[in-house]
């Protein structure tokens, strides 16, 4: 298995000679290089230090922990975490300097879909990621399940996070919208180094998609307009069936520079992308079994309860950590929902609930983005 040290540097676009620079070291680190020294200098931000500065943290005398804390005083977790209002965004963080985001934690409240994650690289007015913050770390459905991947883990009870390497040149501001009508508690840390960034280093994306229901025999689009140069890393989709029987029959597939009609890359099955096999079936408990693995992961089964939750609903993600799909100046990626006719041996095209979270890679600047759903067509019902 090769090194996440070694697949950042493939992230990146970097070469492998590269990536023993010990000027890289600084943005991208593992157990075959923690040894080394870098020209590189860390920093966190979280509520306790808003700013990240050198020396800062720490210092509030009051904030959200302030009555348990008022016995003991500054330095005694004064402002662990911050209250976002309706209807209005936080700032989580805002870095003007050239390095690289290396983690993000978080354990935000309330609902998942109505907080919505965004990230600006540099001088950008639009943003190169915007995802709800339970779709970004493959949480679509509003319900914990763990998660022990490369790029993404989610931990007990609810803790978020993302290994996603984000380098940027001159900036990185990063917010959190709360379109509920409730007020939600966010603890958080955003983890980043300032280093030089190498000049093929390219910016990291993220989008958000749902269609419910799919449309009678249209397929369902994971990513469209994306131009430029660069490569799709990774694959989150909330699948909710309208339907009995199988459901994932659909072949994914990737059109990229200046394919039309057919694509240059074609699947086999829904399955089979997510790479599980015969229904991602446990063939003696007669049941679907979940798994999670550094790449790839079945990591939701939500069963009908007898009453109100009536549908099935799956979770599953894709992450081409050792086989990015590479673009020189466009990409599209298009997914089938396709099932069986009963017993028969005929394909059923299927009219799903389904979200999707796109990831990937390129050089600035990158194309706009779909309009994102309102909150109603956001809902997890």
């Amino acid at each position: 298995m090769q090194s996440f040290f070694r697949m950042a540097a493939v992230l990146l676009g970097a070469t492998l000679s590269t990536a023993q620079d010990s000027t890289f070291t600084g943005l991208t680190s593992s157990l075959e290089n923690i040894y080394r020294t870098a020209k590189a200098k860390t920093f966190s931000i979280s509520p306790e230090n808003l700013t990240g500065e050198k020396g800062k943290g720490a210092m509030a005398v009051q904030g959200s922990a302030s009555a348990a804390s008022s016995e003991l005083g500054q330095g005694w977790k004064v402002n662990p975490y911050v209250v976002i209002k309706p209807g209005t965004a936080f700032t989580l963080a805002d870095i003007h300097a050239q390095g690289a985001i290396q983690h993000i934690w978080m354990t935000p409240t309330g609902n998942w879909r109505y907080s919505i994650l965004r990230m600006y690289w540099d001088d950008e007015t639009t943003p190169s990621v915007e995802v709800p913050v339970g779709d970004f770390f493959a949480m679509g459905w509003g319900k914990y399940a763990p998660i022990a991947s490369q790029a993404i883990c989610v931990n007990p009870g609810s803790a978020f996070n993302s290994y996603w390497p984000m380098p940027f040149r001159k900036r990185a501001k990063l917010t959190l919208e709360n379109i509920d009508d409730n007020p939600m508690t966010v603890y958080y840390q955003v983890d980043y180094t300032q280093a030089p960034v190498p000049a093929d280093a390219a910016y990291f994306h993220a989008q958000f998609r749902r269609t419910n229901p799919l449309p009678y025999k249209q397929v369902y689009t994971i990513a469209d307009g994306i131009k430029g140069k660069g490569h799709y890393v990774g694959t989150y989709m909330a699948w909710g069936v309208h339907n009995n029987g199988w459901w994932g029959e659909g072949e994914i597939k990737f059109f990229m520079d200046g394919d039309k009609q057919f694509p240059t890359i074609a699947g086999t099955g829904t399955e089979d992308y997510f790479c599980g096999s015969y229904n991602f079936e446990n063939k003696e408990k007669r049941q679907y079994e979940t798994f999670t693995t550094p790449y790839t992961g079945l990591i939701q089964v939500i069963k009908p309860d007898g009453l109100y939750q009536s549908q099935q609903r799956f979770g599953l993600y894709r992450w081409h950590l050792t086989d990015p799909v590479r673009f020189e100046s466009d990409l599209k990626v298009t997914i089938q929902a396709l099932g069986w006719k009963g017993n028969t041996r005929k394909y059923l095209p299927l009219m799903d609930d389904i979200a999707s979270v796109a990831v990937w890679y390129q050089m600035e600047p990158h194309g706009a983005f779909p309009k994102l759903p309102s909150r109603d067509e956001l809902a997890v019902n």
